[in-house]
């Protein structure tokens, strides 16, 4: 492998511009050796001895740095310039990131200080009983030797985890005494002086939060308390274990690319400069530092001591194994895409053959079932387009996993996407097949009635795979997909205020919004519940589909009851109003959570940092975006309601608001789609209506992409205008105008991931910010500095 792929796969994507620029170094080589090969052939056609190229064998130091020669072209001279930035940005940059892991370390000691003494008082609890027994028969001399030989090994222990994580991290003696404490402190009086941060995501912890106030607690000293603070500071131990992996990385690859760039010169231009210029590498900061690996190797060692048991376990919480390629996944999604094709024929030949669509009640019954299919067709085509945007972001390196918040080693990549797609469309297919077989077949009519129940059973069966808690079928993303989609499923009953005193309403308000506030604090929001509600906005014909399901099953067996779905007045309500949900979710998301903020919700800021509103940003700020957000997704609502209304009316004043409030709410997307969440149409931009930093090297694509957001936001006008579309007609043109709108939802994807992929390499934001379990005197004396 070359080593500018290798670099490119090896380097963390969001500090893709802190990297050398290996690339650019190279292009510099490229010239040089393009100059020489001319000058060379020059030389040679004039047939001068007295001007041939002339090198000196090496490039020696002076005072520290690179001695130049007179006689070095141009060309030469720009690439040494350029070596040297590279190496001043690359040893900068790791020199702030070492000073950011010293800090941290040091926090963490803090942190473990008061857990050791947390874990003595829980010991000390648990074995009160034993000790009160037996200090009855035991002597004031003796009691008192043995308090004094717990609090010199609790010393001991916190010094020797002192040695492990601050020494590196502090310059001086003082700076680590003043971490650990003064000799003589006992666990007493460690934990006097810091109190237990109360921020898990439980129900009960969140109705204690929501009742004492605050989000701080006194210890209790038990056993319970103790697991949650080993289990909070242990994921900030691996987290920061991660960032000291990647950092070593960092420089080992920088390191790496320095003397394969030099080698690289050396070969073109004959010049012996690799020994001299790495001396001055190996004497930077980046090439002579070792306090990374030595972090790496105590926090490997306090982990394996403190947070388990097995050191085999330790080692593969610590350095997880990466994935391995499957070469059954790509013969499965082989196999099952090609059987899809297989029965897609064979239904069309049914219909053909039995020329269903000639007879009036075979087309009733198509028409009938047609639904309980298509809401598979729907899902199948959205999970091939996710498949093909996974595909795309690891193309072009987009760190998805990490801005969505998925877990390392669980997101699916576009092969099990397509394998899992795949799979579907072939028991939904061997579904309807059976059903068509069957329910047409004159000489089995007798199983009519089981036939009906296939679609029943088959979304039974998906549901129950979707709830199986065995670790079959990738359980950890099922189960993730599941918790989003239930948080997003409630966001109407998040809180709709932020202040926690109401001192202007009623008793009766009180105890409603006392309600709405326990409610919020049981559901947590991340990441994914925006972006997974922002899907579910592209999948309402999926949703009335839906809707239908319940109908079909609900009327009793006949077929005549099944027709009633179509004249039922409950059912045309719900099929109207289902179509509303989605942006009714997404609309109450916004007003709890500021849109600018909510990718980074599972990122880099807690939960209490993103308590705020878009509507009172909006009133205390006085910026138009925070409102204008808001504005989007409730003008869609709007706008699905009186389209609803129109269909059902069909009269000319409810046409004219469909048409006008479609008209803006079509307008408020696109400005919102392409200004904010993609960022483009930057009037100062150097690249036209775009954005500085572009991913994709063809600019026409984002031309293109900003069209066809236009084009397709437009489609739905046809609901309103009734077009004469002859070649389609009836569900044909309502599947058509849903298949398009997952269309342009894919499409919105790549460039919404890749604008915040962007924002955070600008940012080098590239780990996640843990919350710690304890919150020391210092600490709020910072906090309220």
């Amino acid at each position: 492998m070359k080593f500018g792929k290798k670099l490119k796969d090896e380097m963390v994507p969001e500090w893709s511009e802190a990297y050398m620029d290996y690339g650019g170094l190279k292009h510099l080589l490229k010239d040089i050796n393009h100059y020489n090969t001319h000058r060379k052939v020059d030389i040679e056609n004039q047939g001068s001895e007295t001007g041939k190229i002339q090198h000196k064998n090496s490039i020696k130091l002076s005072n520290g740095k690179l001695f130049i020669p007179a006689e070095m072209g141009q060309n030469e001279k720009s690439f040494f310039e350029k070596l040297d930035n590279e190496l001043e940005k690359v040893d900068r940059f790791n020199k702030d990131k070492v000073e950011d892991a010293k800090g941290e370390a040091a926090e963490l000691a803090k942190q473990m200080e008061a857990l050791i003494a947390l874990r003595k008082k829980v010991k000390e609890r648990g074995t009160k009983g034993d000790k009160a027994a037996s200090s009855k028969v035991t002597s004031p001399g003796r009691a008192s030797s043995e308090a004094e030989e717990d609090q010199l090994d609790f010393k001991e222990e916190v010094d020797k985890f002192g040695e492990k994580i601050i020494k590196p991290a502090s310059s001086s003696s003082e700076n680590r005494d003043s971490s650990l404490g003064e000799h003589g402190r006992t666990p007493s009086d460690v934990l006097e002086c810091v109190k237990i941060q109360n921020t898990s995501d439980s129900p009960k912890s969140s109705v204690e939060r929501l009742l004492l106030g605050n989000t701080e607690k006194e210890c209790s000293f038990s056993q319970e308390e103790l697991k949650e603070v080993e289990e909070k500071l242990k994921k900030a131990f691996v987290e920061f274990y991660h960032k000291l992996r990647r950092l070593n990385q960092y420089s080992f690859m920088n390191l790496s690319a320095f003397s394969v760039i030099l080698e690289k010169y050396e070969k073109i231009t004959s010049r012996k400069v690799m020994r001299s210029y790495m001396k001055i590498v190996d004497n930077s900061y980046i090439g002579s530092s070792d306090e990374v690996t030595g972090l790496l190797n105590k926090v490997e060692a306090t982990i394996v001591k403190h947070f388990n048991s097995g050191r085999g376990d330790d080692i593969r919480l610590v350095r997880p194994e990466r994935k391995r390629e499957k070469h059954s996944i790509w013969f499965l999604s082989g196999f099952y895409c090609g059987f899809s094709v297989a029965l897609i024929m064979a239904i069309v030949l049914i219909i053909k053959t039995r020329k269903l669509l000639d007879k009036e009640e075979a087309t009733v019954y198509l028409d009938s079932i047609y639904p309980l299919y298509s809401f598979y067709g729907y899902i199948i085509l959205h999970m091939l387009i996710g498949a093909a945007n996974i595909y795309l972001w690891r193309c072009y390196r987009i760190n998805y996993s990490f801005i969505l918040g998925f877990k390392p080693g669980t997101e699916l990549d576009h092969k099990e996407v397509f394998l899992l797609a795949s799979g579907l469309a072939v028991l939904v297919l061997t579904a309807c097949l059976v059903q068509l077989h069957i329910r047409m077949d004159s000489r089995i009519q007798e199983h009519e009635t089981f036939v009906e129940l296939v679609p029943l059973g088959l979304l039974i069966g998906l549901v129950l795979i979707c709830l199986c808690p065995f670790n079959i079928i990738y359980r950890s993303s099922r189960f993730f997909l599941i918790r989003s989609l239930f948080r997003s499923m409630c966001a109407p009953l998040y809180k709709v205020v932020v202040s926690t005193k109401l001192e202007f309403y009623t008793r009766r308000v009180y105890c409603f919004w006392l309600v709405l506030r326990v409610v919020s604090f049981l559901l947590q929001v991340n990441m994914i519940d925006f972006f997974l509600s922002d899907q579910l906005t592209s999948q309402t014909q999926a949703i009335r589909s839906f809707v239908y399901y319940i109908c079909y099953y609900s009327w009793g067996k006949s077929s005549a009851g099944r027709k009633m779905c179509h004249v039922s007045d409950v059912y045309i309500v719900f099929y109207y109003i289902s179509a509303a949900i989605p942006y009714w979710i997404r609309f109450f998301q916004v007003l709890n959570v500021h849109h600018d903020l909510y990718i980074s919700l599972s990122v880099v800021y807690s939960v209490e940092e993103l308590n705020v509103q878009c509507i009172r940003r909006l009133m205390e700020e006085k910026e138009m975006k925070h409102g204008f957000n808001g504005f989007t997704y409730f003008s869609m609502l709007l706008s699905v309601v009186f389209q609803s209304t129109f269909r059902l009316k069909k009269k000319m004043t409810w046409k004219v608001w469909a048409l006008v409030s479609s008209g803006v709410a079509a307008l408020a997307n696109i400005t919102w789609d392409i200004r904010m969440d993609w960022g483009l149409l930057q009037m100062k931009s150097r690249n036209f209506l775009l954005r500085d930093k572009l991913l994709l090297h063809h600019k026409t694509v984002y031309y293109i992409a900003m069209i066809l957001e236009v084009l397709l936001r437009f489609v739905w006008l046809q609901v309103v205008l009734s077009f004469d579309m002859r070649p389609l007609r009836g569900k044909v043109i309502t599947s058509t105008f849903a298949s398009l709108e997952i269309l342009r939802r894919g499409i919105w994807n790549f460039f919404r991931l890749e604008n915040e992929h962007l924002n955070n390499v600008g940012e080098y934001r590239a780990f996640k910010s843990l919350p710690l379990p304890f919150i020391t005197d210092e600490d709020k004396v910072g906090k309220n500095e």
